[in-house]
């Protein structure tokens, strides 16, 4: 109860003294707009540096990842290659081993 009748008091007496001291009032506001503007211009364009900063080392990472898998890729390609390969040596070697076990019980059977 004490803070709002303070408060009302306060309301009343910067009301009374608003009308009492208009023109100092804007002599002040007058001053001080500009250096707001300077100070809002200056945050502005701090921020907006810095987000031109972050799009740029967000670019670079993206760049570098896409580099990265584009890198994993060509290594599994390698690996299904090296894959086909050994593939296509393990089943030339396995034609060579039935061949040889044909021989090898052909020769048997004629002894």
């Amino acid at each position: 109860m004490k803070v709002l009748i303070g408060g009302i008091i306060a309301a009343v007496v910067g009301l009374i003294l608003l009308i009492l001291w208009w023109a100092p009032f804007l002599m002040i506001l007058m001053g001080g707009i500009p250096i707001f503007l300077l100070l809002g211009g200056a945050l502005a364009i701090y921020v907006g540096i810095d987000e031109i900063k972050d799009q740029m080392l967000e670019k670079k990472e993206r760049a570098r990842e896409e580099e990265e898998e584009a890198k994993k890729s060509e290594e599994l390609e390698k690996a299904r290659q090296e894959l086909e390969k050994t593939k296509a040596e393990a089943a030339k070697y396995k034609e060579e081993l039935k061949k040889a076990k044909t021989k090898n019980t052909k020769k048997k059977e004629e002894e």
